[in-house]
């Protein structure tokens, strides 16, 4: 075997291990018993020092200096081999397995704490993990030669910066500031909405999330739909599993969350089979992964010509008056702009502001110019800026969501970056297939997702996030598609 085919047979047993976590990490999330979670961190742990010691083996380091590529791909996958030797020798295997235990406790902890209200049952934990995390970056920036912060941004998205997006994030809130009272106020003039008449039993809210699914073309002959506290997509690209929750008085909760996580579902499907298990084979990143959860929610699920064809379906499946459910009142209830706490039921011209808090946040704790302690009071504070709201209790505010508790630092700013991407997508999308309107008012998907097939699923790894909206749009993240988008759906009457 030549050095490259070695490095392939290595890091197709990396990639194996780490579908094994994955899994793991689903059980953990939908079905685990709450008395499992001592010992899954004992074998997330494990799992990882297991990855960890392949990655840092001596035999990768010199095939790593012996090995030449066949091919472009066979270069791009001997690239992100180096990048993740680099990464993982920055560690030692202690920390990496102290870290899977701290955040495997913590995430269970939160649990509790996030239905008590109670951030102090949590901020021991919490403080355990930041703790931790900060050796981490400050591990992989010396290695990296990248700020600390950086550093962590780095493993989920390469490439990108909080340099990067900090002038980013400052123009969105600058545009925010103007823009959402405008749309507030021609929100009013147009009136409310009439609500859906619920209840909506369970039982047929699953099927129709199940058949949306299909709709979009997942595949659940390669696909699970579970139930969790906080939806998320996981599993392997054969074996894509997908969470929601439930709610027998607003069906939006459940069904918009099953098509923004089976955007994700869709790109994993579509990942090349050729470099499954190798690095090139992998998403292109967590903002180029947003992009394609966003895209296939906000930008075609929820639009004029989709919502047609969905009320239809909804009107189908749970009965009563009709006019609840016409496309233009399906609107009005689901692009709704509206000032909240909870960044997950935020619209989206509010929601790049709830990013924009925790990325500013994140970052000075891990720059240590905050401490856990003041995360509360910090977070408060910064939302009454952003929105001019402040939340009534940590359940509300800086307990909502499990990255930090699950040691996700750097991974907030992939959000904004990623809705960003979807709307210049799309855009991209429109200009080459002009009856892609049409083809979304009856339901038809197919199109759309073959495009994007063809211009990011497939793609894997090989491009970095801002090559690989480059190729499929000819040019790099441009941020004024996102801002037209939502001028064109919120600001004019």
């Amino acid at each position: 075997m030549s050095a490259y085919d070695r490095l392939t047979a290595r890091f197709a047993r990396i990639g194996a291990l780490g579908e094994a976590a994955g899994m793991l990490h689903w059980d953990a999330s939908a079905m685990m018993p709450p008395g499992g979670g001592a010992a899954r961190g004992e074998q997330l742990a494990a799992l990882a020092g297991l990855r960890h010691e392949l990655l840092v083996s001596p035999e990768v380091s010199l095939d790593l200096g012996e090995a030449t590529a066949p091919g472009p791909w066979e270069q791009a996958n001997l690239e992100l081999m180096r990048h993740a030797h680099l990464r993982a020798t920055a560690l030692p295997t202690a920390l990496v397995e102290a870290v899977e235990r701290a955040n495997s406790a913590c995430e269970k902890v939160w649990r509790n704490a996030k239905a008590s209200a109670d951030f102090g049952m949590v901020r021991p934990h919490l403080a355990e993990v930041v703790r931790l995390q900060r050796e981490v970056a400050q591990g992989l920036g010396e290695a990296l030669r990248m700020a600390p912060y950086d550093a962590l941004m780095d493993g989920y998205q390469r490439g990108v910066t909080a340099d990067d997006v900090d002038p980013v994030f400052s123009a969105y809130e600058s545009w925010l500031a103007e823009a959402l009272p405008k749309a507030e106020a021609i929100q009013a003039r147009r009136g409310p909405a009439l609500p859906l008449p619920g209840p909506f039993p369970v039982a047929a809210q699953r099927d129709l999330c199940r058949a949306m699914a299909q709709v979009v073309g997942l595949d659940f002959d390669h696909a699970r739909l579970d139930e969790s506290l906080h939806p998320f997509c996981g599993g392997t690209p054969t074996d894509v599993r997908i969470t929601t929750f439930y709610d027998e008085a607003n069906v939006a909760k459940a069904l918009l969350g099953v098509l923004h996580e089976t955007g994700h579902a869709m790109y994993e499907r579509g990942l090349p089979e050729a470099f499954a298990r190798q690095p090139v084979g992998e998403a292109a990143g967590m903002a180029a992964h947003e992009s394609q959860s966003l895209i296939v929610e906000m930008q075609a699920c929820r639009s004029d010509a989709f919502l047609q064809f969905l009320g239809t379906r909804l009107h189908g499946a749970f009965g009563g008056a009709a006019e609840p459910y016409a496309a233009a009142n399906l609107a009005k209830l689901w692009r709704r702009v509206e000032r909240g706490f909870i960044r997950v039921d935020a619209d989206e011209m509010t929601y790049p502001a709830h990013v924009i808090l925790r990325f500013r946040l994140e970052r000075a704790l891990i720059e240590g110019r905050l401490e856990v302690a003041e995360l509360p009071e910090a977070w408060n504070a910064g939302l009454a800026k952003a929105l001019g709201i402040t939340p009534p209790n940590d359940a509300l505010g800086c307990l909502q969501d499990i990255h930090w508790h699950d040691g996700a630092f750097g991974y907030f700013p992939s959000y904004t970056l990623g809705a960003m991407a979807a709307a210049q997508l799309m855009a991209a999308l429109r200009r080459a297939e002009p009856e892609v309107d049409a083809q979304l008012a009856c339901g038809e998907m197919a199109p759309m997702m073959a495009w994007l097939g063809r211009h990011v699923h497939g793609e894997g790894a090989r491009l970095g996030f801002q090559d690989l909206l480059r190729a499929a749009t000819g040019k790099p993240l441009d941020p004024s598609d996102f801002t037209a988008h939502l001028t064109a759906r919120y600001l004019t009457d």
